[in-house]
């Protein structure tokens, strides 16, 4: 990180029912941290003024939830729809998004939960990050603690098996989502660095006008 050029702040905004979300949202903290960023993890079902602020100056902001019955958790529709007053005020316009999700079977729906974000962030006009991985497990040659071994694009995709607790959620899916922490982190330092330079040379010509 560069001396003159702040850490970029990443949210990471999600809710977990029975702490397997929660275990993935850790890993996304963990590499976003390890790439440099200040991060913040935010139960969205325990959200506040303090929080909402929290958001709203974060560089960029990472959803994620648990899939149930095809889509996000009902907390998380509940804070997404709550969000609608960042929308009125286009408070979150031009932070860099991307999203993660578990569910108990391999596929599960998950891409909808993913989708769901994606429009969330679109509505919001936000920059998506995708996971950047290709798909892992799809040969011989691979197997199941390949990065993205469910081969999701959108983000990070996790499966954990419906009678274990959060110490099942599997090595390879928390390794596919430290990969987002890092990727999200690594491009919202280029916003923040391209905004800083911009800034800089508009400064620069208006004194070379002013001269």
């Amino acid at each position: 990180m560069s001396a003159t050029t702040p850490a970029p702040v990443v949210a990471i905004a999600y809710h977990s029912g029975y702490g397997h979300t929660a275990v993935v949202a850790e890993a996304v903290r963990r590499g976003a941290a390890e790439a440099g960023a200040v991060v913040h993890l935010i139960k969205v079902d325990e959200i506040d003024d303090a929080r909402w602020e929290l958001l709203d100056a974060s560089d960029a902001i990472v959803f994620g939830s648990p899939t149930y019955m095809g889509t996000a958790s009902g907390a998380f529709h509940v804070f997404a729809e709550a969000t609608s007053k960042r929308w009125f005020g286009d408070v979150w316009q031009d932070k860099v998004a991307a999203g993660f999700t578990n569910s108990g079977s391999k596929s599960g729906d998950k891409l909808h939960t993913l989708q769901f974000f994606q429009t969330l962030a679109a509505q919001h006009g936000m920059s998506w990050v995708n996971l950047g991985l290709k798909p892992g497990w799809n040969s011989t040659a691979g197997s199941e603690n390949d990065l993205n071994r469910l081969g999701f694009f959108a983000g990070a995709a996790a499966q954990t098996n419906s009678d274990e607790g959060p110490e099942g959620v599997h090595a390879a899916d928390i390794a596919t989502a430290e990969h987002l922490g890092r990727r999200v982190a690594e491009h919202t330092r280029v916003v923040v660095a391209g905004r800083a330079a911009l800034a800089g040379a508009g400064l620069a010509d208006a004194a070379l006008v002013s001269a």
